[in-house]
């Protein structure tokens, strides 16, 4: 089955009982019982919820693995991955990664005793200096967040299994449409279903796939025994965004390609980050691993003072200055005072994170407009 077609259908039984095309929302925290421990696959919400489960599967056929599960948020899904660990182990991390991945390794697990490499792998071999007996997960985001760097998913995956160890790839910035990172030997991916599964910036929502059997119970023990679990509600605004993901993708590769080269050709731009550029580092890895170089992109004015940067994030208005990404409407973002201000300033300068560092979500309107309204804020 064509992807195309996959993400249309993924998950969607229609409702055995009323015919309806589209999942119900099941809003109920338990289910009646037979008898004790004679039920119909639901105990507690918490648990299972049928809602819930056809998102899953959903999560789980477009990623083209066997299982999916769906958490409260992205953060909630990494959360569950590292509590796969215990003290004493060592993980290998990026080291341009989104800011509340790095909050919640630095902050919260390293007073338990886990131990953090950050790493560089737009090489993947400086990851072996890094791999000893306590190595027990390699964190991956590709493209990073917000300089787009590109990890080669086959190189870390081959490093990975060579020393047994599990290989958890971020596929936020990709979704699925442009890239599965399982294809290419990744253990687990985890999405932050807020940004373009869900894709209309109204719903917190993460999730998890995997192929393994062994893997998958250990992470729904800790998914059920902790609770970080999403509400029908969402998981059915989920399940809805991820119908359209194939035709706003199509639309955020086409306007971020515009704006991207745009950008490059503007006088008062220094640099744009963006892997679609054939001189872009690992350009040959993105081509061969995405379908598409999508619609994030990050740029520096060559007025690299707080003010010019400020003005321009200040004076758009097609793009709203906020948080998040990967919805329908563009949004512009200053990763130093935003998404990224949990990270030490001295560790953002020294991974190439600048404070003048401006991050777009391109979205889906008429790329013309989306140029004029940058245009517009650049002149001021």
């Amino acid at each position: 089955m064509k992807l195309e077609t996959k993400i249309i259908h993924a998950g969607m039984t229609p409702d055995p009982s009323t015919g309806a095309v589209m999942i119900p929302i099941y809003q109920t925290s338990t289910y009646v019982q037979e008898a004790p421990g004679k039920n119909k696959g639901y105990e507690y919400a918490r648990s299972q919820n049928p809602t819930r489960f056809a998102l899953e599967e959903a999560y789980a056929q477009i990623e083209n693995g066997k299982y999916g599960l769906a958490f409260s948020s992205g953060v909630a899904a990494t959360d569950t991955v590292i509590k796969l660990l215990q003290p004493g182990d060592e993980v290998i991390a990026a080291n341009d990664m989104y800011g509340g991945t790095y909050r919640l390794f630095s902050k919260v697990y390293e007073k338990f005793g886990i131990k953090f490499h950050y790493v560089n792998m737009q090489d993947a071999n400086n990851i072996k200096p890094f791999i000893n007996s306590n190595t027990k997960l390699i964190w991956a985001e590709t493209p990073t967040n917000p300089l787009m760097n590109i990890v080669d998913i086959a190189a870390v995956a081959d490093i990975s299994k060579q020393h047994n160890v599990l290989l958890c790839v971020d596929n936020t910035f990709a979704s699925p449409y442009l890239q599965n990172p399982l294809n290419d030997g990744a253990d687990i991916v985890m999405h932050s279903a807020t940004k373009y599964l869900g894709g209309h910036s109204d719903v917190i929502q993460g999730c998890l796939v995997m192929n393994d059997t062994e893997l998958r119970n250990k992470l729904y023990f800790i998914q059920k025994s902790c609770g970080a679990v999403p509400g029908p509600q969402d998981c059915f605004l989920v399940l809805r965004g991820i119908k359209t993901l194939h035709l706003r993708m199509q639309r955020h590769c086409e306007n971020g390609e515009k704006i991207a080269c745009w950008l490059r050709n503007h006088d008062k731009v220094k640099k744009v980050y963006w892997p679609g550029f054939e001189d872009s580092p690992n350009y040959s890895i993105a081509k061969r691993q995405m379908r598409g170089f999508g619609g994030m992109i990050s740029f520096e004015l060559k007025d690299e003072s707080i003010e010019a940067c400020n003005k321009v994030l200040s004076s758009t208005h097609l793009f709203s200055l906020a948080e998040s990404l990967g919805g329908v409407e563009s949004l512009i973002n200053h990763p130093a005072s935003m998404t990224h201000a949990s990270i030490p300033r001295e560790e953002r300068i020294k991974n190439g994170l600048s404070d003048g560092l401006i991050r777009l979500s391109v979205g889906v309107e008429d790329a013309d407009d989306l140029i004029e309204d940058l245009a517009n804020a650049m002149n001021k």
